[in-house]
This record gives structure tokens, C-alpha cells and sequence, in this order.
């Protein structure tokens, strides 16, 4: 009788682990065990349970309830029942339910190691199982040179789609296939946030609600590869990708295209990647993956994580110059300096002066807050963090996690304490600035590829931000902005600009407040529209600079203006 019991309390306990670990499989002893339904974005369930207990007669188990005296139906039938080797057994049954619910499952809790990239893959997937009405597992359209796919696991309320005036948010890591820190940690973010969710946290559940988050765990998962066959220990092997290319000098150049036309005063100062004309090498299969990835997903905030030192580096990344070291300051300084410090002062201790610095000749970057412009470091030439800022509406910050490129895994699960702080920060960063809908305002219909442009009136120095971003899918935008007080306009060919003044105050886990723009569709211009009569209306006309002469926004200006003369 008692080795029968073993084998019912096994299968009941089997079935148990697998129901709490993925609610929507599993039984226990061929009964069905039923657990809390996932939790709504809108409203947490609380967390319960029911155990049918294997072999009592059903007036003593009413449908799983608690076995009591009054589920009983005489107190003969009760002493006959604990005189039962029955009895013993579902008191087994019960004591081992109550550990399991005590004690975390080993089975299914988060394994602090090196993940394989096989194990990457199958790390997702169960936070997917535990998450499913929340969470998405996708890869990018490329693999790598070995065709490992490239990994992607989306937290939303709706995933697979963009939400109107939800901004989008991404984490990479493992870019250097040796800086294997950032994928652990990212691997675990994705378990962490599933378990929040699930636990009822408001504060994740919140965060959830407003944001689209992506998170890519390993860029480079060839140099992963080399880095973990090798030992893990050498300083560079690794580090590039399978044709020995580093995937943080193969994007693009548009700094240079950048500069350029500044030097030239040119205002194309934003979604440069049509102007690319020669690239200095060939894009990487991991590279190529990445860009469309940027092109087709509306990011509006980003980090990519590194290791061999603790700072957080915002752009620019690369020397106006040339010079390999030299402070170089993007129309967006304080903004990135902001974002910067949201996550070095939240992490553990970037932000100390007193930690030891890396290496014998290393530099404690705590004493400057734990935060570094990247060329004033060292100059990056075809950096991602860079590309982000100049082909997207994405504002991206290069995150050196620590000394050790390889940390033991012994150490990963402190690292994790480290900077779980600092990774919620910086996330809700992108509700900072401001946010809104650009419409056409006689159809009502939304507007994409509206420019946004910012003109800083804070204080006495006036100044415009000469970095414009653009509106998305539904004319949609997202312009994440310092504290302060501004004059936002939006204009496109066809429309007249509109400018309404705006103040950021960036509350802490809030969203940006939203700031609409009906813009006006400029008439059409007819010699039938009694300008016929006028000679020199030709000549004057074609005296207007076209808009690749003069910034489009104030080419629309002088339309309005030439075509109402009295104003």
C-alpha cells in the first residue's frame, strides 16, 4: 500500500511542478490541478490552488477544498477514514503540496549560469510559457554567420503590434561576443519581469501597460561562442563576430555625414541613412539584422550593454575632428547626460568616486557620476549607439557593466542585484519629454513623417535643438526631452507648421504628457486664383527658396505668407 502511495504522491507532485511552472499543461495523478489564471493588466487574481486528494470518497473531498469536519458526513465515517493506510498517504500527499508551495521550484526558477545557445533560446520560451498574454519570442531577419538566430523577447500588453502613443523600448547585449554579462542579465530581466507581472507588482504591471519593451540577450552569439570554447578568459578572442569583424565599427558612418553638413550648415540633421554613398566595410549578416530591425520598429529610448569597465557612454560617440579623444557634444548633450545618469545613479555604485577603478591604468569614472561622453573616452567610428541616434527617432547609451568581460557564474546572480535598479530606471526613461499625435486637421487623419522640431527657451539660453525626430505608424511621436521649458513645431510639405510652447517636468514613472498638432493643409497655388492678372507674380513666385534650398519648415513660412499678403 505504501509503495502504491509513493507512486501517487510522485505523479501528483509531477503534475503539480508542471502546473505551477506552466499553468496551461500538466495534471496531477490524472486530476486536473487548477491554478490562478494569468493576471490581467488590469486586474491581479490572487494566487490559489485546489489539491484533489488521491482516494478519498468525494463527501469527504468536495471538489478540493480543504478536507474538514464539515466536509464530513459523520464523525464514524471520519475516524474510519484516519484509521485508513489511506489517510497516510494523503497526508504525505498534502505535506509535500504545502513544501512546494513554500519553497521556490528548482525546475522552473531562474538558473544562474552560462546559457548555451540553445539553453538562450529555451530561457525564453519558458518565460513565454509563464507570460503568455504579455510576452512575444521572435528573432530578427538575419542570423549570424553560423545561422544562429538572433533572439528577441517582447514584454506589451498587446505584442506583435504598435500601440498607439506606447513608445517602444530595447536592451542589447553581447554585441562583443566576450562581454557575456549583459546577456545573462538580460536573460534573467526577461524572468524577472514575467514573475513581477505575475506576482500582481504594480509597478511592472504599470510599466508593461505603457511601454512596448524588446529584449535582444546576444547580438554576436558566434563570438559568444569562441569567447566560451576558449575559456572566457582572454581579452579579445571572442570579441568580433565568425568573419572577425566587430559589430561595433560596422554600422554606417553617419557621423561624418553629420559634421559634414554642419560644416556646410546644412540642416539634414536627422534619419541619415539614405545619404550613405561608400561604406568602409561590408555589413554583417548580425549588422544587417539589427539596422532593419531599427528601420522598422519605432524606438524611442535604447541601451547597449558592454564589459571591461563601469560606465554609462551617450553619444557621440565619435570625434568631430578626428582626434581620438575629444568631448563631443550631440544637439541632445544634456538630455543624454540625463538618461546616462538615470542609470549610473541607480545602479549599485557607477556613480561612486571610491570604487576601485579597472586595470592598473584604468579611470574611476565615479568621479564624474559614473557617466562619460564616448569620444572624450575614445573616438568610435561606425558605432551603433551613434547609428541609433542619426538614422531613427532612437536615443541610444553604450552601458560598461564591470571589469570582468567573463565573470564566473558564481557571480552573475550579485551583478544582478547590481543593476536591477538601474535597469527599471532607465526603462522608464523613455516616458520622459513629451508625446503626441501630429492630424491633418480638416480629415482628422493621423500624419507620419511629421518633423518635430525643439527650441529650447529655458532660462535665458535660448537655443534649437538641432536634432529633429519625425512621427510614426498612426502620427504618432515620441521626443524625449530634459526638464525644462520649450516651443515645439511640427510641419510637413503640404501642411502649415504649427508651434505650441511646452514644459517637461519628467515625474518619476509617469507617462510624458501628450502634446497634439492639427496641422493645416496649405491651399493650392493657381494662377485661376486671380494672380493671373499679376506679371510679376511668376518671378516673384519662383523667387521663393525651394525646400533643398531652405529648411522645408520655413519654406511653408513664406508660402503662408506670400499667399496672404495683408498678414
Amino acid at each position: 500500500m505504501l509503495s502504491a502511495g509513493g507512486g501517487v504522491l510522485m505523479s501528483q507532485v509531477r503534475g503539480l511542478v508542471s502546473q505551477l511552472c506552466f499553468p496551461e499543461v500538466g495534471s496531477a495523478g490524472g486530476r486536473s490541478i487548477k491554478v490562478s489564471p494569468t493576471p490581467s493588466l488590469a486586474r491581479v487574481s490572487p494566487a490559489y490552488v485546489l489539491i484533489p486528494i488521491q482516494g478519498v470518497p468525494t463527501e469527504f473531498n468536495n471538489e478540493g477544498r480543504d478536507l474538514t469536519r464539515e466536509t464530513v458526513n459523520s464523525h464514524i465515517a471520519w475516524k474510519r477514514y484516519l484509521a485508513s493506510p489511506r489517510a497516510t498517504v494523503d497526508a504525505v500527499v498534502m505535506f509535500a503540496v504545502f513544501v512546494i508551495a513554500l519553497v521556490p521550484l528548482a525546475s522552473c526558477s531562474f538558473e544562474w549560469k552560462h546559457h548555451d545557445n540553445n539553453e538562450l533560446k529555451a530561457a525564453l520560451d519558458a518565460v513565454h510559457e509563464k507570460c503568455p498574454t504579455v510576452t512575444r519570442v521572435y528573432q530578427l531577419m538575419h542570423t549570424s554567420i553560423r545561422g544562429v538566430p538572433l533572439y528577441v523577447i517582447e514584454f506589451a500588453s498587446n505584442p506583435g503590434k504598435h500601440k498607439l502613443l506606447v513608445p517602444e523600448f530595447k536592451y542589447i547585449a553581447n554585441m562583443h561576443g566576450n562581454e557575456v554579462l549583459g546577456r545573462e542579465l538580460l536573460l534573467k530581466l526577461a524572468d524577472y519581469l514575467c514573475d513581477k507581472f505575475n506576482e500582481g507588482d504594480t509597478e511592472v504591471q504599470r510599466l508593461l501597460e505603457l511601454t512596448r519593451i524588446h529584449l535582444l540577450p546576444s547580438m554576436n552569439p558566434d563570438g559568444w561562442q569562441v569567447a566560451t570554447d576558449t575559456g572566457g578568459k582572454d581579452y579579445l578572442l571572442g570579441r568580433t563576430n565568425n568573419n572577425s569583424i566587430d559589430l561595433n565599427r560596422n554600422f554606417p558612418d553617419l557621423d561624418r555625414i553629420m559634421f559634414s553638413n554642419e560644416l556646410g550648415h546644412l540642416e539634414n540633421n536627422n534619419h541619415l541613412l539614405p545619404m550613405v554613398d561608400r561604406l568602409s566595410q561590408p555589413i554583417q549578416p548580425e549588422t544587417k539584422a539589427v539596422i532593419q530591425w531599427i528601420m522598422t520598429t519605432p524606438f524611442v529610448l535604447s541601451a547597449n550593454f558592454h564589459g571591461g569597465d563601469l560606465v554609462a557612454n551617450y553619444p557621440y560617440d565619435e570625434s568631430r575632428s578626428g582626434s581620438s579623444t575629444e568631448y563631443t557634444r550631440s544637439p541632445d548633450d544634456e538630455t543624454f547626460r540625463n538618461l546616462a545618469l538615470a542609470y549610473s545613479m541607480n545602479h549599485a555604485d557607477m556613480w561612486d568616486p571610491h570604487h576601485e577603478p579597472c586595470g592598473i591604468m584604468g579611470y574611476n569614472f565615479g568621479k564624474q557620476g559614473g557617466i562619460t561622453n564616448g569620444a572624450a573616452w575614445y573616438s568610435v567610428p561606425g558605432g551603433m549607439q551613434d547609428f541609433n541616434y542619426l538614422s531613427s527617432n532612437d536615443f541610444e547609451i553604450t552601458i560598461e557593466l564591470g571589469c570582468e568581460k567573463y565573470p564566473e557564474a558564481d557571480q552573475l546572480e550579485n551583478e544582478w542585484e547590481r543593476n536591477k535598479d538601474a535597469f527599471l530606471a532607465y526603462m522608464w526613461e523613455v516616458h520622459s519629454g513629451i508625446k503626441g499625435q501630429v492630424r491633418d486637421a480638416v480629415s482628422g487623419k493621423p500624419i507620419t513623417n511629421a518633423i518635430i522640431h525643439v527650441r529650447n527657451i529655458t532660462g535665458n539660453n535660448v537655443y534649437d535643438i538641432m536634432h529633429d525626430i519625425t512621427s510614426v505608424h498612426d502620427g504618432d511621436y515620441f521626443r524625449l526631452l530634459s526638464a525644462g521649458d520649450y516651443e515645439v513645431t511640427a510641419y510637413k510639405d503640404g501642411y502649415l507648421p504649427k508651434t505650441q510652447p511646452v514644459q517637461v517636468i519628467n515625474a518619476a514613472h509617469t507617462e510624458a504628457p501628450r502634446f497634439d498638432f492639427e496641422l493645416v493643409p496649405v491651399p493650392p497655388v493657381s494662377l485661376q486664383d486671380g494672380y493671373n492678372n499679376n506679371l510679376d507674380y511668376e518671378a516673384y513666385h519662383e523667387s521663393i527658396p525651394r525646400p533643398n534650398d531652405l529648411s522645408k519648415r520655413w519654406y511653408q513660412v513664406l508660402l503662408k505668407q506670400y499667399n496672404n499678403p495683408q498678414n
